[in-house]
């Protein structure tokens, strides 16, 4: 692959509970370790970084495909849910994309949520490493 645009983040400091910044200047966070994993929550996680990536990258793909068959989703929106536990020795991740589609039937946002899952660089990057489940949670009525 011929890279088209590269995204570049430092992080410092002590990993989740430490600082991540962009070469831009265009992202800059504290980061905490979660309530749940033991840290003092109260600022964002890597988690959260990830659910919001992959949703707005989920959402282009899928208003891409719906342009190419001239579908009007309406007010189209996709929600993320990413989570993290132990597996194995180490952790693992798993998301939950919960896709709305107010403009489209039911039938019709199926056939396009399966193509945007094809063509969503983070879906593609995930497939058969991570359970990816996708919701479709409001659509035309029929």
């Amino acid at each position: 692959m011929e890279a088209l645009y590269t995204a570049h983040a430092k992080s410092s400091g002590a990993g989740r509970d430490g600082h991540v910044a962009t070469d831009d200047g265009l992202v800059e966070l504290d980061l905490a370790v979660q309530k749940e994993l033991g840290g003092p929550g109260g600022k964002a996680n890597p988690e959260q970084l990830f659910a919001a990536g992959y949703a707005a990258c989920f959402h282009s793909a899928l208003q891409a495909v719906a342009r190419a068959a001239k579908v009007d989703l309406g007010a189209s929106t996709v929600e993320a849910s990413v989570g993290i536990g132990k597996e194995g020795e180490g952790f693992g991740l798993n998301a939950i994309l919960e896709v709305a589609t107010p403009g489209a039937s039911r039938e019709v946002a199926e056939g396009l949520v399966a193509k945007a899952h094809q063509v969503c660089p983070y879906s593609n990057a995930t497939r058969g490493n991570i359970v990816v489940e996708i919701d479709l949670v409001d659509t035309a009525a029929e």
